[in-house]
């Protein structure tokens, strides 16, 4: 009987905590129905028929995702030592924006929100957004989550930094994001300050490399920066985040004729 009643009772508790976990995340207000923007057309996905493996044959313009050479994710192996320098952020507090459910990840697209000097040119931070497990790996390791924070130039070249996370301690900066962000696809604006340099770590050592977008249509257009050092995430922040997108990761891609550069900051 003692058994019985603990197991009945193990059983209604992990069912409250993941209650809890989930509801980190608010369905949208019926107003954001109206405001539905999917970043991607809706037929690529993560798995199945619209999986990575098919990406190419869904549409023309998805052609570099079966034949290029460039593409991302890559695993950040043999990084060679480079005095090329590390990428100079400047990220500013984020007042206003919004988060954004757009089936495939959590986005949050900010306004004035700084940006990256880059080999002496400069980007504009407009968005960054979440994959997990993490797309890169780092001599074949593969973290619990990975951030991407999307810099656009005045003149359209794009360079993403890639921040990568360990499980440890809770991060109190994606705490108010899981707390705001849409249950489902859908907007909510975000009322609270994002201070988006508190992702970056202590330590400014990157690696660096010349990839492609990794999603559709996988564009190879994109200045590569992956932080050497990771950032923390509670094993219950990467629950809340899981339970929506259990696996939003593109696999790694060939490496092919390029190389890894390791700069230190």
């Amino acid at each position: 009987m003692f058994m019985t009643v603990s197991i009945r009772a193990s059983l209604m508790l992990s069912a409250l905590a993941m209650a809890a976990l989930t509801a980190a995340f608010v369905d949208p207000p019926e107003a954001a129905e109206e405001a539905k923007t999917p970043a991607h057309p809706a037929h690529w996905s993560y798995g199945g028929e619209g999986g990575p493996a098919h990406w190419g044959e869904l549409a023309p313009e998805n052609g570099p995702c079966a034949t290029g050479a460039q593409q991302s994710p890559i695993d950040l192996a043999g990084a060679m030592s480079a005095s090329i320098g590390a990428p100079q952020p400047h990220w500013l507090p984020a007042h206003g924006g919004m988060i954004v459910n757009n089936s495939h990840t959590i986005q949050v697209d900010v306004s004035n929100g700084g940006g990256l000097k880059l080999d002496g040119k400069d980007y504009t931070l407009k968005q960054f957004h979440f994959h997990h497990p993490s797309e890169h790996t780092v001599d074949g390791k593969q973290f619990p989550l990975e951030v991407h924070f999307v810099h656009a130039s005045g003149d359209g070249d794009l360079a993403v930094v890639g921040v990568l996370f360990n499980e440890g301690a809770a991060n109190p900066n994606l705490d108010a994001i899981w707390a705001t962000a849409p249950g489902r696809e859908g907007k909510a604006a975000v009322a609270f300050d994002i201070d988006v340099a508190k992702f970056l770590p202590a330590k400014h050592d990157a690696f660096r490399y010349e990839g492609s977008l990794t999603t559709p249509p996988c564009s190879e257009t994109v200045h590569w920066t992956v932080m050497a050092s990771p950032q923390t995430i509670s094993p219950s922040q990467i629950a809340a985040f899981s339970a929506l997108f259990p696996s939003n990761a593109r696999p790694v891609q060939p490496l092919n004729r390029r190389y890894v550069l390791k700069t230190s900051g």
